[in-house]
């Protein structure tokens, strides 16, 4: 057996039962030695005399010095003594394991208690029979119970998972834990050696700054276009005024992947040019190209609105998407609706001027049309709409000034007395968020 030092600490609790019943426990704490094991003396040196226990009250030897205290009863600088249930020994678990310098935790809420220092972990939960010691579970004869609001835990389970070692001593009536603390290796003393001659020192490769993530755009612009020329069957390439355009985007993430979300209105006024009847000018392709009819002067209006939505391919702020367009005219043609697909560039405000533009194609394009006499027609086009500009901030505010080129082109698909197009420059200004 290994000599226990001086240092050791001892705790032995000397258990007054009284009872014929319990004359020694036979469970957690069996009667006789342990493991061969033996209880060294406490000491050569009487301890001091605190007198004796009441009868009744229950005598515990705590670092060599007798103090007293009734199970139901905690007073300063004394410890809840020990407890016997169906023949198990229970000790206060606070007090006897944070002496073996483990963490104590318990959880009112859940009941669980947790007892933990280094190589050793205990799990326990008040009113379970049953003990987890280092992730392997065991059955517990009596649980873990709480008494006058103190936890007490079978004293060998938890003790021998500590290091400590138990011993029942019959004729003394007492149980007896050592627990020896582990001392930790001696420090090696410093060798003397020839001094090493000096290495070189290699410089070590500098990292590379991070690269700056791109910035999530949010802007809105608007502009004025300056004169798009419009060629269908109202405008053999005629040009007008009150012409203009909005478009606003942001980028956002979602499911961990960059999108972005863009609203357009283009807004073409143009002249059809009408000297009266009898005038060439005034002849006008009816849908359905069925033949031709006079339309005097007036002022035409084309417009179309589309909401576009993307998925980022490449940086910076390059996508693309789906998009659906709704394209309406003020001469009694249907709303013609679709969807369509395409790429776009947005603008890259990191930087004072900056390149954007965008290509969208809708094939399909269509509006359901009833003749005066009576005769229903599907008007259906495909549009091919195209952007290129450059966005220059003002100084060093969210002011930008936006100019470049747009225009689309419709293709006669079913039913479209022609084609048509609207081409021209524009410039304007916006604002980032």
């Amino acid at each position: 057996m290994k000599r226990l030092s001086t240092g050791v600490l001892a705790v032995a609790m000397a258990l007054a039962l009284g009872l014929d019943a319990v004359a020694a426990p036979s469970h957690g704490v069996p009667a006789g030695n342990i493991g061969n094991r033996t209880v060294a003396q406490a000491t050569s040196t009487a301890p001091p005399d605190f007198g004796s226990p009441p009868s009744g009250e229950v005598p515990i030897l705590f670092n060599y010095h007798h103090v007293y205290a009734k199970p139901d009863t905690l007073r300063k600088g004394r410890v809840l003594a020990a407890l016997v249930r169906n023949g198990t020994i229970l000790v206060p678990l606070r007090a006897m394991f944070e002496q073996m310098g483990a963490t104590v935790k318990y959880d009112p809420a859940t009941k669980k208690i947790d007892v933990s220092k280094p190589g050793a972990d205990i799990q326990l939960e008040v009113g379970k029979p049953e003990v987890t010691i280092n992730g392997e579970t065991r059955p517990l004869d009596v649980p873990p119970m709480l008494y006058k609001g103190v936890v007490v835990v079978p004293v060998r389970v938890v003790s021998e998972a500590m290091g400590a070692y138990v011993k029942w001593v019959d004729s003394a009536r007492e149980v007896s834990i050592r627990y020896v603390p582990p001392t930790p290796p001696p420090t090696p003393a410093p060798v003397e050696s020839a001094t090493p001659a000096p290495e070189a020192t290699i410089p070590p490769t500098p990292t590379p700054a991070p690269s700056a993530a791109p910035s999530k755009e949010a802007f809105v612009a608007g502009d004025y276009l300056i004169s798009p020329k419009v060629y269908n069957e109202f405008s053999p390439g005629n040009s007008g005024k009150s012409s203009y355009a909005i478009r606003g985007a942001i980028e956002f993430d979602a499911f961990n992947l960059p999108w972005m979300l863009e609203g357009v209105f283009n807004s073409y006024q143009y002249p059809h040019n009408c000297a009266g009847a009898g005038d060439p000018q005034c002849l006008v392709t009816t849908i359905g190209q069925t033949g031709q009819t006079s339309v005097p002067a007036f002022t035409a209006r084309d417009q179309d609105a589309s909401l576009r939505f993307g998925l980022k391919v490449a940086d910076p702020h390059v996508y693309v998407g789906v998009g659906y367009l709704n394209r309406t005219g003020n001469y009694g043609y249907p709303n013609q609706k679709g969807f369509g697909f395409g790429a776009e560039k947005l603008p890259d405000f990191n930087q004072q001027l900056s390149l954007y533009g965008n290509v969208w194609y809708y094939p399909n394009l269509k509006g359901n049309y009833t003749a005066p006499g009576g005769t229903p027609y599907t008007l259906e086009y495909n549009l091919l709409q195209y952007q290129v500009g450059l966005d220059y901030l003002i100084g060093n505010g969210p002011i930008f000034l936006d100019l470049g080129l747009q225009g689309d082109r419709g293709n006669n698909k079913l039913n479209a007395p022609s084609n048509f197009t609207h081409n021209g420059a524009y410039v304007g200004l916006g604002i980032k968020f």
